[in-house]
């Protein structure tokens, strides 16, 4: 009785409804939005890795906004398909890169300088391009996947993606190798131990080649 009350309370709860999720993706794109606006006026504030965010910086400087809008839309759309499928919308690609240098890179490639350079303007820009996106995926779900209880392409995804996770471990160890011989002990040294604890090879494999790495170093 007493889980079925918090059950209730939990579907009541902003945190845990339905229709809070297009409102949590809107304000974190509008921040995110907002900062690649700050980083247009004052050279400060974009949210995203030093090579994405220097895409749009080369497109600031010479005008041609083309790699930015095609790499950060791209993200933005392949991010969306996902969530709808899979339930996890990956922040990164989605809104990092999408939201923060896709969109803002189409815009000023089409003249439209006002959304992202007046800054109260992009946190509202932000904020509609942020409700959209959780709305859509939102949407998508509860008229797709939520009408069954089958995750259609999810579970290929998911799958796949753990069938191929098993061979990077003997790729690992390969390149750890032929890196170096001490690296390449370490290597399989993690990786026998991970066996052994029925855990993923890859995950050893790693930590094996980076602390041996770390006692024998590579000359450069």
């Amino acid at each position: 009785m007493q889980d079925d009350v918090k059950d209730l309370e939990h579907a009541k709860s902003f945190w845990y409804a339905d229709w809070s999720f297009p409102i949590i993706v809107g304000l974190m794109s509008m921040g995110v939005f907002a900062g690649t606006s700050m980083y247009i006026k004052y050279g400060v504030g974009a949210f995203n890795e030093v090579a994405i965010v220097a895409m749009l910086k080369a497109g600031l400087t010479g005008k041609s906004f083309g790699p930015a809008a095609a790499f950060g839309a791209s993200f933005l759309f392949a991010r969306v398909l996902e969530g709808s499928l899979v339930g996890i919308l990956d922040l990164g690609g989605s809104i990092l890169t999408g939201v923060g240098i896709g969109i803002p890179a189409i815009l000023l490639s089409v003249g439209w300088d006002a959304p992202v350079k007046n800054f109260p303007l992009a946190l509202l820009t932000g904020l509609v391009i942020g409700l959209v996106i959780g709305l859509i995926i939102y949407l998508v779900r509860k008229y797709t996947i939520g009408q069954s209880n089958a995750t259609f392409g999810a579970d290929v995804m998911m799958g796949a993606g753990n069938e191929t996770g098993r061979f990077l471990g003997p790729l690992i160890i390969l390149s750890a190798v032929s890196a170096s011989i001490p690296i390449g002990i370490g290597a399989i040294i993690g990786a026998a131990l991970f066996y052994a604890w029925k855990k993923p090879l890859p995950g050893g494999a790693i930590l094996g080649a980076m602390i041996f790495g770390f006692f024998f170093p590579i000359a450069v």
